[in-house]
């Protein structure tokens, strides 16, 4: 008998094997987060407590933190007319009028419609393997949007800009998808996570998926920088500790326990602070950035069937 998600508040571990049917996901400049050598961090930290000392932001951001944690790859990098990927563009604007892009990426019969929000490198072609599972594997019909600053988006990222942008985004998709907002499964990967649980918290989600995410941004600035005060300095907070009680839904979150950048204890403490029904899934070996494993895409593929079977005893 299928134990339902609320029965299932449980740390599960996948196997890294890999198989040869699963694609190979290349290595690229995505999905890495509010790094940098200590060098970096020790001169943010010593220009952030100066007054006035902002110079060091190259003309693109504005602040200090703004380059380790948002790092762009602006059009026409990255792979824009991707194989074997059934995908159409979607322009729309942010609250404050800045001009967006993102991909809609249909599925017939979708068990779910889906909003990636990437991490905080690259641009969105740098997902597109990740499209392509969601569509042909685990069968649901996905969106993903660059955040202004990123691919074909206008603008410079801020926190505040990057959380506008995502419900933009959630907003054309309900109205593409002929879906309600709240009906739309979140997925979010690293700063992406930190995104989708705001929006999660704020206003509802059919479900919420987190990949290799954080508590907080300092929170991960100070593991990049213990003994200093680089937590208290830092703009950008994406506090996603303090938001995820307000959500009340189907969680799934997965972490490399191996991964360097944010360590698995994080994603713990956000496992704990969420609520039911919650499933976490550890990826053995892997590091910040891994590939879903044949078990992982597995896990995905139960946790949407559980959703479909939830919401069609809900229609009875």
């Amino acid at each position: 008998m299928r134990k339902s998600l609320a029965q299932s508040g449980v740390d599960v571990l996948i196997s890294r094997a890999y198989s040869p049917a699963l694609r190979k996901w290349p290595e690229s400049e995505a999905h890495r987060i509010v790094k940098g050598p200590p060098c970096i961090w020790i001169v943010v930290v010593a220009a952030m407590a100066a007054p006035g000392c902002v110079s060091l932001s190259p003309p693109a951001v504005r602040w200090l933190d703004d380059p380790l944690v948002f790092q762009p790859a602006k059009y026409p990098r990255g792979e824009w007319s991707p194989p074997g990927l059934e995908h159409e563009d979607a322009f729309f604007t942010s609250a404050d009028g800045t001009k967006l892009h993102g991909w809609y990426c249909p599925c017939d019969k979708p068990r779910a419609v889906v909003l990636l929000l990437h991490g905080n490198a690259g641009n969105l072609t740098h997902r597109w393997h990740r499209l392509q599972m969601l569509q042909q594997d685990v069968h649901v019909t996905a969106m993903i949007v660059d955040y202004r600053g990123y691919g074909h988006s206008e603008g410079v990222p801020t926190e505040r800009g990057v959380l506008d942008d995502a419900r933009a985004a959630r907003k054309w998709l309900a109205q593409r998808a002929g879906v309600k907002e709240q009906q739309i499964v979140l997925l979010g990967e690293s700063l992406g996570g930190g995104v989708a649980v705001d929006l999660a918290a704020r206003d509802g989600a059919a479900a919420l998926i987190l990949e290799s995410t954080f508590t907080s941004i300092p929170d991960v600035a100070a593991h990049e920088m213990p003994y200093t005060p680089v937590r208290y300095l830092m703009r950008n907070r994406f506090d996603s500790l303090a938001k995820i009680g307000q959500y009340h839904g189907p969680l799934l979150l997965a972490h490399g326990d191996a991964d360097e950048l944010i360590p698995a204890a994080q994603s713990q403490r956000l496992f704990n602070a969420a609520n039911e029904p919650k499933r976490r899934v550890t990826i053995p070996g892997a590091g910040h950035n891994w590939t879903p494993t044949p078990e992982y895409v597995q896990e995905l593929d139960r946790f949407f069937e559980q959703l479909s079977s939830d919401r069609r005893s809900k229609m009875q």
